[in-house]
């Protein structure tokens, strides 16, 4: 099992895809507030440098399609592990034509391409928790148990453990990895009584991170070479009381991105790339 874990947040490349003007008023949300656009693209651009310019991540960015607003947000469109992508069946039907740019990136990539094709079956990304060591699948709104069933058939190197995810868009709302065998958990009730669900199911033990605020607990770890622990996380403006948490990781690189614009439309920090870890440059 540690054999798994060695690799775990390496990344080589990374896919994004540009904010469409139609996600200011065409995203779905479930609050009522209102995006500034250029802010928002403003701040993915920041995203996408520091992947790219501070990171050295060889980053594939896909064009905006206007007539799919919440395109930006590419995590819900594949999950990747390996050299495998299973190219998902998004739960909202607007999202579902998001797929198939991903799908062809992805191959363009060299990556096995597996296709959710049932129609019965619904997948967000976003529900999708990889610890490096297992997978937790949030069945919620956007994802189901026959999507979970066809992640665990195309990953059948690693148990796939559903949770029950409720008052919140997707399991990934309110935790994410923070390094190694720590999770990053937020403190709410809905939040911690999923931690709770994934420590009974798992056979491993993981360390818990808890963050005050459940969003700013959508964090992004990646172990890179040169570089070593490095974490995306919230910045002191958006959330400062789980900032200072964040800053108690002495051994992280420790990098703050704004995410306050697509917040709005329920984004967060994962939702905008498919990290990837190619063997073989492109």
């Amino acid at each position: 099992m540690a054999g798994l874990m060695s690799g775990f947040g390496c990344f080589t490349h990374a896919v994004v895809r540009a904010v469409p003007q139609s996600l200011a008023r065409g995203a779905l949300r479930t609050g009522g507030l209102e995006v500034d656009l250029l802010k928002a693209q403003e701040e993915h651009g920041k995203y996408v440098s520091v992947l790219k310019h501070r990171l050295g991540l060889e980053v594939l960015e896909l064009p905006a399609d206007e007539a799919l607003p919440d395109c930006v947000f590419v995590e819900d469109a594949a999950v990747v592990c390996g050299d495998t992508a299973l190219v998902s069946r998004p739960g909202a039907q607007s999202r579902r034509s998001e797929a198939e740019a991903m799908k062809i990136a992805l191959t363009e990539l060299g990556l096995n391409i597996v296709e959710m094709t049932d129609e019965s079956a619904t997948l967000d990304g976003g529900d999708v928790l990889f610890t490096g060591r297992e997978f937790f699948v949030g069945l919620s709104k956007r994802t189901n148990q026959r999507g979970a069933e066809i992640l665990a058939d195309a990953f059948k190197d690693y148990a796939v453990s559903t949770v029950p995810v409720q008052d919140t868009l997707h399991l990934k709302s309110f935790c994410s990895m923070a390094g190694p065998g720590l999770i990053a958990i937020g403190s709410s009730e809905a939040a911690q009584k999923a931690l709770k669900i994934m420590q009974q199911m798992s056979d491993h033990k993981y360390d818990k991170l808890t963050l005050p605020d459940d969003l700013a607990a959508n964090c992004i770890y990646m172990n890179l070479p040169g570089k070593g622990d490095v974490l995306l996380h919230c910045t002191p403006e958006e959330f400062p009381e789980s900032a200072k948490v964040f800053e108690k990781l002495k051994d992280h690189m420790l990098i703050p991105v704004s995410n306050q614009e697509k917040a709005k439309v329920d984004g967060a920090l994962t939702c905008c790339s498919v990290l990837i870890n190619k063997k073989n440059n492109i």
